[in-house]
């Protein structure tokens, strides 16, 4: 069953009554956030770690930090932040497990989000396979002693230099993974082979690459050490939506939403006596 399938399913056993006055759902983000309706429909997209009024104040700490989210579609948005809750990545937290960035839709002629994963998002969906015991990333700098080398007697060594102030310029990433059965596996990318990475992305000068360009580097050879790796669905999931952002073609996540008139109706809401909503002002859930 589709995961649209299963947003219908959820809908048609919700007891709505048809109303006479028709009330269209909003189409702006303030009002799908003050809209109980749409707060209940969506719950249906979400895993269970993750409400509605949690997926409400995530999108307003967003929008805070980053105004052109406010112009982006608003299933776009929504759908960017389930998409993250689904693979169980943390958006926008201190974590860095993940980040949503506006892209122009130029096929929709609208403003989408983006869902890109971050470096320790990536170390987190990679470990879910089981089969992984360790898999980390470093930067190496010009003052740091570094040394590594492929084939029979493979090895890498590593000591950064105690100057944390004064390292040098950065030369490159490594990832180093250590596996169930024993075995180990090493990237190392130079930075002239990052930098032509980041070129050819369409966020190049916006988002991750430009606020965390070291933790991204990371992120880039984690990507290319993954296909040496036995790797979880999500993984596989989660690299999908990279590459898709990686070559500005859009993701989708409004389809997430797409099927049997999900958001669409003329319905009153059950009596109830104690109503949830969220504060658009703060993200604070309140009751009224």
């Amino acid at each position: 069953m589709s995961r649209s399938q299963q947003i219908t399913q959820a809908l048609n056993q919700q007891p709505l009554t048809q109303v006479n006055n028709k009330k269209p759902l909003p189409t702006t983000i303030d009002g799908m956030l003050k809209d109980k309706r749409f707060l209940n429909q969506i719950q249906a997209a979400l895993p269970k770690h993750m409400t509605p009024e949690r997926m409400s104040r995530i999108a307003l700490t967003e929008i805070r930090k980053n105004k052109m989210l406010g112009e982006c579609d608003p299933l776009s948005l929504f759908g960017a932040i389930v998409q993250s809750a689904q693979l169980g990545l943390e958006v926008g937290s201190g974590l860095g497990h993940s980040y949503l960035i506006p892209f122009r839709n130029r096929r929709a002629n609208r403003v989408d989000v983006q869902f890109i994963v971050g470096y320790r998002g990536m170390i987190d969906l990679a470990r879910r396979s089981g089969q992984i015991i360790s898999l980390q990333a470093h930067a190496v700098y010009e003052g740091d002693e570094f040394d590594f080398a492929y084939g029979l007697e493979e090895r890498l060594h590593h000591i950064p230099t105690s100057d944390t102030l004064n390292r040098g310029s950065m030369l490159g990433v490594y990832a180093l993974a250590k596996l169930k059965d024993g075995g180990h596996q090493i990237e190392v990318m130079w930075k002239p082979e990052v930098d032509e990475v980041r070129r050819q992305s369409k966020a190049a000068d916006s988002g991750p690459w430009k606020t965390h360009y070291e933790e991204m580097a990371k992120k880039t050879v984690i990507r290319r050490l993954f296909k040496y790796l036995p790797v979880s669905v999500e993984m596989q999931k989660a690299v999908t939506l990279e590459e898709q952002a990686h070559s500005g073609e859009s993701q989708d996540h409004k389809s997430l939403f797409d099927d049997a008139n999900v958001f669409e109706g003329e319905y009153s809401e059950e009596p109830e006596n104690k109503k949830e909503l969220v504060d658009t002002e703060t993200g604070e859930v309140i009751q009224s």
